[in-house]
């Protein structure tokens, strides 16, 4: 059978959205098929390995893919995509035999609940929660942000700062990528930018005061317009995802959001 991104797209229409498996030709793990999914989905998180599965997974980290093999999978990698987990490794069927196996299965992640205009809020938590991250360690704790600020001549808004300390390399809902310092292309035009998108929109501050905490995004779109918008870094991401109101909502393609990691092992 030769893997490619069309058969990988043809296969996962076969299995459809709700729990389901199959078995693939050959035998052992496909490395092939793990690259396209890891092309199209970023970085897997494994599950299993050598047989034995990774004590730390839960619900909220692929378990439902392991669920019909019970103690037989010996390796299995996942990636979160919106409502569904996708599985890709090796198992023993009934005989014993080792093959190699694509399997779905439904993701469920809560909701961030409402925040009144007055309450207090922490956006990076309620990011967390919307991603099904809550239980995740964080991916860059030891970020020397001294000299990355030392470097842009500015310091940084702390809930960026945070984000970037909790997710890592990656992209929200696979779309939204999350720069890891920001750049400072449009630093005549006092905006720096934090994040990207594939609409080739790019996420700034407006750098106004020494105070970034108070600094507001605003959105360079990829035909020269610029959108402010009165909220901080968290806050907007947390807005982008669930408001389907937001003029650059992903709340109109997706219920259920996650985190895609470019950093292999996420």
């Amino acid at each position: 059978m030769e893997l490619t991104q069309a058969t990988v797209s043809d296969l996962l229409d076969r299995l459809g959205p709700q729990e389901a498996h199959m078995y693939l030709p050959g035998d052992g793990e496909l490395p092939e098929l793990t690259d396209l999914l890891s092309d199209r989905y970023g970085a897997p998180r494994t599950l299993a390995v050598d047989g034995f599965a990774d004590p730390a997974v839960d619900e909220s980290r692929g378990a439902a893919l392991l669920a019909p093999f019970q103690d037989q999978a010996v390796t299995m990698r996942a990636w979160a995509y919106g409502g569904q987990w996708i599985g890709a490794g090796a198992v023993r069927d009934g005989d014993g035999v080792e093959r190699p196996v694509l399997a779905v299965a439904r993701r469920k992640v809560p909701g961030a609940s409402a925040v009144a205009p007055d309450e207090e809020a922490d956006w990076v938590e309620r990011l967390r929660r919307i991603t099904g991250r809550t239980e995740w360690p964080d991916e860059r704790p030891d970020v020397d942000w001294a000299e990355v600020e030392s470097r842009l001549g500015t310091a940084l808004p702390r809930d960026y700062k945070r984000m970037v300390e909790a997710f890592g390399e990656g992209a929200f809902d696979g779309f939204l990528g999350l720069n890891q310092e920001p750049w400072t292309y449009f630093r005549e035009d006092g905006l720096l930018v934090w994040a990207s998108t594939e609409h080739e929109d790019l996420y700034c501050w407006r750098v106004d005061g020494d105070e970034p905490d108070r600094w507001r995004v605003v959105v360079q779109t990829f035909d020269g317009e610029e959108v402010p918008f009165d909220c901080a870094t968290a806050q907007f991401v947390c807005r982008v995802l669930t408001d389907p109101r937001h003029r650059f909502t992903m709340a109109r393609y997706f219920d259920t959001h996650w985190f895609m990691s470019y950093r292999r092992g996420n």
